[in-house]
C-alpha cells in the first residue's frame, strides 16, 4: 500500500512538473509573438511612409531616377519578405531598404529647397520616431526570443517541445548603424546658395553616404 501511494504521489509529481513546464512554453512563445507583432506594425507604418517621402523628394530632384527606384525597389521587397512573417527573411529586406533610403537623403541634402517644405520635414521626423520604435520592439523581441529558445532546451521542458511542436523562432538581426534615419543637414544652404550638385554616385569614404572631411593643408604638427 505504501508503494502504490509513493507511485501516485510520483506520478502526481511529475504531471504537475509537465504541466508547469507547458505551460511556461506557452507563456514564452505567447509572449514572442506578442513583441514581433509590435515589430511588425512599424515595420508596415515605415512601408506607408516610403511612397510620400519619395514623391516629395521626387518633386525636387526627378533626375535622380535610379534613387528612387532602388527605394521603390527595396521597399517591394521588404513587403514580400514582410509577408513570410520570417525573422530570417525580413531582417536583411529591411536593412536593404535602411540602405536605400540613405542613400535617398543623401540626395535630398543637394536641394536646400527642401528645407522649405514642411511635408518633408514632417516625413523624416515621423520616419524618424517610426525606426526608433521598431529598434526598441527589435530589443524585446530579441530577447523574448532567446528567453523562448534557451527555455525550449532545458530540462524538462525539452521532453515536451516537441510532441507539443513548439518551435524554436529566429531572432530579428539588424545592422544598429542602418536603422538610424540620417538628418538632412541643410547648413551653408541660403536662397543665394549654389543650385543642386549634378546627378551622379555618391562620393565613397564618408560615413552614411556623405563626402569624406577634406585633410588640413600643410603638414601634421611635429609631436
Amino acid at each position: 500500500m505504501v508503494v502504490l501511494i509513493i507511485v501516485i504521489v510520483i506520478v502526481v509529481l511529475l504531471v504537475l512538473g509537465l504541466w508547469a513546464a507547458y505551460n511556461g512554453l506557452v507563456k514564452k512563445r505567447n509572449r514572442t509573438q506578442e513583441a514581433w507583432s509590435e515589430i511588425d506594425v512599424e515595420l508596415k507604418r515605415r512601408h506607408d511612409l516610403i511612397p510620400n517621402l519619395v514623391s516629395t523628394v521626387q518633386g525636387y530632384a526627378a533626375h535622380e531616377k535610379g534613387t528612387f527606384e532602388a527605394v521603390t525597389q527595396a521597399r517591394a521587397n521588404a513587403v514580400t519578405a514582410g509577408a513570410t512573417g520570417d525573422p530570417g527573411q525580413i531582417a536583411p529586406a529591411e536593412n536593404a531598404l535602411s540602405g536605400a533610403l540613405r542613400s535617398l537623403f543623401a540626395v535630398a541634402e543637394n536641394y536646400p529647397q527642401l528645407r522649405a517644405v514642411e511635408s518633408f520635414l514632417q516625413l523624416q521626423e515621423t520616419l524618424t520616431a517610426t525606426e526608433d520604435k521598431i529598434e526598441f520592439a527589435r530589443r524585446y523581441y530579441n530577447t523574448s526570443a532567446r528567453d523562448y529558445n534557451t527555455a525550449l532546451q532545458t530540462f524538462p521542458r525539452n521532453l515536451i517541445a516537441g510532441p507539443f511542436r513548439f518551435k524554436a523562432v529566429a531572432f530579428f538581426a539588424t545592422d544598429e548603424d542602418d536603422r538610424a534615419v540620417p538628418q538632412v543637414n541643410f547648413s551653408g544652404s541660403g536662397p543665394g546658395a549654389p543650385g543642386p550638385a549634378p546627378s551622379g554616385p555618391p562620393l565613397a569614404g564618408g560615413p552614411e553616404g556623405l563626402p569624406p572631411t577634406a585633410a588640413p593643408e600643410g603638414p601634421p604638427p611635429a609631436s
